[in-house]
């Protein structure tokens, strides 16, 4: 059997997509208060957990399960182009999983435990028979939470040296993962006649383009309000007008994406994700230096 190029290998495993739970890691690092000092290999371990091995394990996977829907929306994609040959994308998303699992046993239990959730839900997302990206509600909450809330009560739980993170980050870290659904989304409109082909129900596919666009930016609208009322709450006047100022930059963003999504899609997952994902990491930094709040009965 033909081995595929190295090239194929790094395109298949999407370099661009590691950034997200990398991000969000960074932030739970961020916001467990803990010091730093001598930890440079157990977060750079975390980092490379988050990113090139459970992330590009998801996108090997994808895309080894989306092959036929790439034939339709991207041809030039390694697995339908021909450029990852035979059954190598599957063989590739294998060995991706099993190193994931090697590398996620330097993070202690809690690590090796969100590698294992993180790895499921990939399998999950893709992989027949659950294939949760059938339809959009479930499929983009799956990716929201590993992407986002996984990574950052990881990077929280690895700082604490197995102990549960501060409640304040854990909401932090759930609030984000739900508006991190709506940027699911916003992948979704570059796909949406292969998806209505191939029986996706995506929700650009199921509400139509102005509709979903109009979820995807008020589901991220709605959790950063929240966090802005929660930052208030716990005396972080600053953090909060921080966060607020960067959700009407976002807002004033949204009002041309839902005016045209299908063309404005990825200029506002661009822009509009990065103010959120900045947004994040001001939240994290709110929790230092604050007394923390155990989990109840923890």
């Amino acid at each position: 059997m033909a081995l595929p190029a190295p090239s194929a290998v790094a395109e298949l495993l999407k370099p661009i997509t590691w950034f997200p739970p990398m991000w969000a890691f960074a932030c739970g690092v961020v916001a467990s208060g803990q010091s730093l000092d001598g930890r440079a290999g157990l977060i750079l371990a975390g980092v490379l957990l988050a990113g090139p091995a459970v992330c590009a394990t998801s996108q090997a996977v994808n895309d080894w399960f989306d092959r036929h829907v790439d034939a339709i929306n991207e041809p030039h994609r390694p697995i339908p182009s021909g450029r990852m040959p035979g059954r190598w994308g599957l063989w590739v998303a294998l060995i991706w999983t099993a190193l994931s699992l090697a590398l996620s046993l330097l993070l202690g239990p809690w690590g090796f435990g969100a590698a294992v959730v993180g790895l499921l839900l990939a399998w999950a997302y893709s992989a027949p028979p659950l294939r949760l990206k059938r339809n959009g509600w479930w499929g983009n909450a799956a990716c929201g939470f590993s992407y986002e809330g996984l990574a950052w009560f990881t990077g929280a739980a690895v700082m604490a040296g197995g102990a549960l993170p501060d409640l304040r980050s854990l909401i932090l870290a759930a609030l984000y993962s739900a508006g991190a659904h709506g940027i699911m989304t916003l992948n979704d409109f570059k796909s949406i006649e292969g998806d209505r082909r191939m029986g996706i129900a995506s929700l650009p596919v199921q509400l139509g383009p102005r509709r979903a666009a109009l979820a995807a930016a008020g589901t991220m609208a709605v959790a950063q309000g929240l966090v802005v009322l929660l930052l208030l709450d716990w005396g972080r006047p600053g953090h909060a007008a921080a966060v607020a100022a960067l959700l009407a930059a976002q807002l004033v963003m949204a009002r041309r994406f839902v005016a045209q999504p299908v063309q404005r899609a990825v200029w506002f997952s661009g822009l509009g994700v990065t103010l959120y994902v900045i947004g994040m990491l001001v939240s994290a930094f709110a929790l230092r230096g604050l007394v923390p709040v155990p989990v109840p009965g923890s």
